[in-house]
């Protein structure tokens, strides 16, 4: 079986743990825009993307309600194809409108 392919990579929404000058030098080599806010104790601030950085709670969100199944939140699943198909059939009943 072929692996599905993702698409790219174009932004890494992460919260301020992530705030470190080889975290995001590594992220730039790779093309990915990080949209790290700051940590206050930053002599330097970098800029980022206050509007995208929204969409994190959203994806936290979606984890959330994901780990509602006990069989993701524990991944009984160990082979990939099924964890994904687990993922899947969670995501679909968690968003039936």
């Amino acid at each position: 079986m072929r692996a599905a392919h993702l698409p790219r990579t174009r932004y890494l929404l992460a919260d301020k743990a992530y705030d470190a000058d080889h975290w995001r030098a590594r992220l730039l080599r790779h093309n990915i825009q990080p949209v790290i806010p700051n940590k206050v104790n930053r002599k330097q601030p970098h800029p980022f993307d206050r509007e995208r950085y929204k969409d994190r709670n959203t994806i936290e969100r979606m984890f959330g309600r994901l780990k509602d199944f006990r069989r993701i939140a524990t991944r009984y699943d160990k082979n990939a194809v099924n964890f994904m198909a687990a993922i899947c059939l969670a995501a679909l009943i968690c968003y039936w409108i």
